[in-house]
């Protein structure tokens, strides 16, 4: 049998494969690959003879996985997998496993990085330092008393709940499915938006919550509200979202995805917006998720091999 590590999963290659190694049995051939492809063709000729592919958020679309002939199982070393063409994997009959849980606690620090940014000015502030300037207009606001809302309640978003309700926030949230946690108060989206100053996406993409954001609902939010989203790109209307800050219907957003992943296009409409602190996709990138990760996504393979396949979507 052959297990193909299809990219570099943020982990030393030396470590990784030990890592491996404590999950795979030892009659598994593991191929490593310590570049990224994006191409099809490319793809296909990594994977072709794979019993086993683990991939983090490369392009699994429907003619790599018909290509990759001996495909079994797609370890996905990622939450999301909306970058899998599972009606193909179905199809074939290739069992597709994620790795829940392993970023709750990266995600949510990157989401207070992003507020406090905001809040404090902490870019200008920045600049005005090398530039020999001073604090003027670059007063800035607390998150004690602020409402903060929640849009998705999962590991992610109660997390976030629970650091913001430490700040001294009042949680409000919106979500599929409630989940019992002291002081968070469920509402309609729509009263959510309007009532909150601090908004964090944390919902999956689905066709229920591709443009959840978009032009109504940023009319519904307070002038000197802000948006997070370190959820997915497509689930706020990148048109709508810049046109609020540049008309100064919002007073800020921090993004950290898109609707393609980075490199964004220099003329994508959020990077010529007002107010707005753009990351390219490092939400979940920390040494310690990583090396949780790559655990998580060995263990699914070991689980697999004994029968009992787990995180299984």
């Amino acid at each position: 049998m052959k297990l193909v590590i299809i990219e570099p999963l943020g982990v030393e290659k030396e470590k990784l494969l030990a890592i491996t190694r404590e999950y795979v049995s030892a009659q598994v051939e593991i191929i490593y690959y310590d570049t990224k492809v994006t191409d099809t063709a490319s793809l296909i000729e990594r994977g072709k003879d794979a019993d086993i592919i683990v991939v983090s958020n490369l392009p699994m679309n429907g003619e790599v996985i018909r290509g990759c002939e001996k495909l079994k199982l797609l370890s996905v070393a990622f939450t999301g997998v909306d970058h899998i063409d599972l009606q193909a994997c179905r199809k074939k009959g290739t069992v597709v496993c994620n790795c829940a849980g392993y970023s709750t606690a990266a995600v949510a620090d990157l989401v207070f990085g992003m507020l406090i940014a905001l809040y404090r000015n902490l870019i200008p502030c920045n600049e005005v330092v090398r530039h020999e300037g001073t604090k003027d207009g670059l007063v800035g606001m607390e998150l004690e008393g602020k409402k903060f809302g929640v849009i998705g309640t999962g590991a992610i978003g109660m997390r976030t709940a629970r650091i913001a309700q430490a700040f001294g926030c009042e949680v409000l949230a919106w979500s599929r499915t409630k989940k019992d946690m002291p002081q968070v108060a469920y509402m309609p989206l729509e009263e959510l938006l309007a009532a909150c100053d601090i908004i964090s996406l944390h919902v999956p993409l689905t066709e229920e919550t591709r443009g959840l954001i978009g032009e109504k609902e940023l009319a519904l939010m307070k002038e000197s509200a802000v948006l997070i989203n370190t959820a997915r790109g497509p689930v706020v209307d990148s048109n709508a979202l810049a046109e609020a800050l540049q008309s100064g219907k919002i007073a800020g957003a921090a993004v950290d995805v898109f609707e393609t992943e980075p490199p964004v296009a220099s003329d994508h409409p959020l990077l010529q917006a007002k107010n707005l602190i753009a990351t390219p996709h490092v939400a979940f990138a920390t040494k310690e998720a990583m090396v949780k990760r790559a655990h998580t996504v060995f263990e699914n393979v070991k689980a697999w091999e004994t029968g009992k396949a787990q995180n299984v979507i």
